[in-house]
């Protein structure tokens, strides 16, 4: 009955999500067409909603579209899967060697804030104009943010927490495992979620610039080099689509499943 109850409870929500999205969808698409009626910009400059509705058509039926979304989220993947092995195993060692983690915590922030396109010129002449120049940008931008959400949610746990469990005889991995996660829980995720938005920026701009011939930023540069302003809006419709799917319907899920495990719901 709990079960059954929890599924429409979910269903409620999703369709809140939905109906809100899709009203500011709506008002977002009449004051575009107004604003285009208007003539403010040239129709070069800003195409009507029909014009990209209309190039996104023609990227679907060329099945350029579909190929490219398919080959960017591959990368995105693989880029991500890098970055959180990479960055949550130098997080771990920044907390057992506490001089290293101080150091390697300030020097990470510093390139966190580093900008993702900064790295672009940098893949170019180490690695190449090849896949492997892309996933380095990707590893490069969202590496550090793993590093230091792993850092400071371990760190940052209640002292108490950790007292009571050895109290209660819990040491070495069981102590990790049972409450070092669970208490951590919250900003592992909030850093899987930071994570992800900075692999899929720096994804698409190396795309853009790292031109193999495949890719939504490929779709993007293509749209640039030929001033086709329908094409471009409607590959950045895209991206946006994809973002607000993973963040709303997978990181925001797995974020309220987690606590739910380990008992953080209030």
């Amino acid at each position: 009955m709990d079960t059954h109850t929890n599924i429409k409870k979910d269903l409620k929500l999703n369709m809140k999500d939905i109906v809100s999205i899709f009203s500011f969808l709506v008002v977002f698409v009449i004051i575009w067409q107004i604003v285009f009626s208007l003539e403010i910009w040239p129709h070069v400059s800003l195409p009507s909603p029909s014009m990209v509705a209309q190039s996104f058509v023609d990227l679907v039926s060329e099945n350029t579209l579909i190929e490219g979304i398919a080959i960017t989220l591959w990368r995105l993947f693989i880029g991500f899967v890098i970055s959180v092995g990479i960055g949550g195993c130098v997080g771990l060692v920044m907390v057992r060697f506490k001089q290293f983690g101080k150091t390697m915590s300030s020097f990470a922030l510093g390139l966190q804030s580093f900008p993702s396109i900064a790295w672009v010129p940098f893949a170019i002449l180490l690695i190449g104009f090849n896949d492997f120049g892309i996933l380095f940008v990707i590893v490069m931008n969202s590496v550090f943010s793993v590093m230091n959400s792993t850092y400071g949610g371990i760190r940052n746990i209640p002292p108490i927490y950790l007292h009571a469990a050895r109290n209660m005889g819990a040491s070495g991995f069981l102590l990790f495992r049972h409450v070092m996660i669970p208490a951590a829980a919250p900003s592992l995720i909030m850093g899987l979620r930071q994570t992800w938005s900075f692999a899929w920026h720096a994804l698409v701009g190396a795309e853009m610039l790292i031109t193999t011939g495949l890719g939504l930023g490929y779709i993007l540069s293509i749209g640039r080099e030929f001033s086709n302003m329908s094409q471009i809006i409607a590959t950045m419709i895209v991206i946006f689509a994809v973002g607000l799917i993973f963040d709303r319907f997978v990181f925001s899920k797995l974020e309220e499943k987690v606590r739910e495990k380990w008992g953080l719901t209030s």
